[in-house]
């Protein structure tokens, strides 16, 4: 009884309710999802699920198309979301800058089936029409944010003394931006490509609006297979890309502080 107390009374008690939470609502999902895709209907181990994807072209294409797209939407994001992070960070107008941020804050406040139907609506009444266009302009609009904010947060703590040694040196603005800022930013970019990729690569909904249901994603071919029950099948196809997911995490800058530093930049 007196251990209790004392572990209730001590900060490691202040673990416990994310603890719990994690075991709840990641690690017996995820040992489930491993459970069904090995194994069949009756419960015997088999790799069969795997088999029948490598097996079924039409599922291999739709994987590989996903990706491609998923790596549109990134370079998009990166192309658009920098240089306004840029101007973001540059911005002398401190009142300015804060207007500029909560413009792009509002629409994260908006659920996203919301904003995918405003897409939709907008696409009407231009008289433009839905397809993979449509799906690529919705996903970069949805997932923008989460490439700004971070490029944004990088380049607000870079240490400014890199830029002003660069230009005592003689370098000219773009020799500062592609020698320094740019090498300095790219923690910042590679967590943008991870939160832009990964939920890119497992939606959905997006792809089923902006294209009339014409074009199918990976997510798309995991969603019909649970609504199906077919639950082994399903959970091979998730864990295929929670593999992927997990390949791309391992781009992400292992230490931060160093990253920061700006060691090796020249």
């Amino acid at each position: 009884m007196k251990k209790l107390q004392h572990f209730f009374s001590s900060r490691k008690s202040w673990v416990l309710p994310y603890l719990i939470f994690s075991v709840i609502f990641v690690i017996i999902p995820l040992l489930l999802i491993v459970v069904y895709a090995f194994t069949d209907d009756m419960g015997h181990l088999t790799l069969a699920n795997f088999s029948k994807f490598f097996a079924h072209s039409e599922s291999v294409n739709t994987f590989v198309y996903s990706i491609g797209i998923a790596i549109l939407t990134t370079l998009g994001c990166i192309l658009l979301g920098y240089p306004v992070a840029w101007i973001l960070n540059n911005c002398k107008n401190l009142s300015y800058s804060r207007t500029l941020i909560m413009l792009f804050i509002l629409p994260m406040w908006v659920n996203i089936l919301v904003r995918t139907l405003a897409t939709v609506a907008l696409f009407d009444f231009c008289r433009l029409p839905l397809g993979e266009g449509a799906l690529i302009f919705g996903m970069i609009y949805n997932f923008i944010p989460f490439m700004i904010y971070p490029i944004y947060n990088t380049l607000q703590k870079m240490d400014r003394s890199y830029i002003e040694a660069a230009q005592d040196l003689g370098a000219n603005s773009f020799q500062v931006f592609w020698k320094v800022i740019f090498p300095l930013s790219m923690p910042g970019v590679v967590s943008g490509i991870m939160m832009v990729f990964m939920p890119t690569i497992s939606t959905f909904a997006i792809a089923e609006l902006l294209t009339m249901n014409n074009i199918k994603l990976f997510g798309t071919t995991i969603q019909e297979n649970i609504n199906n029950s077919l639950w082994n099948y399903g959970a091979a196809l998730s864990l295929i890309m929670l593999f992927l997911i997990a390949a791309t995490s391992l781009f992400a800058p292992e230490n931060k502080d160093e990253s920061e530093k700006g060691g090796g930049v020249w």
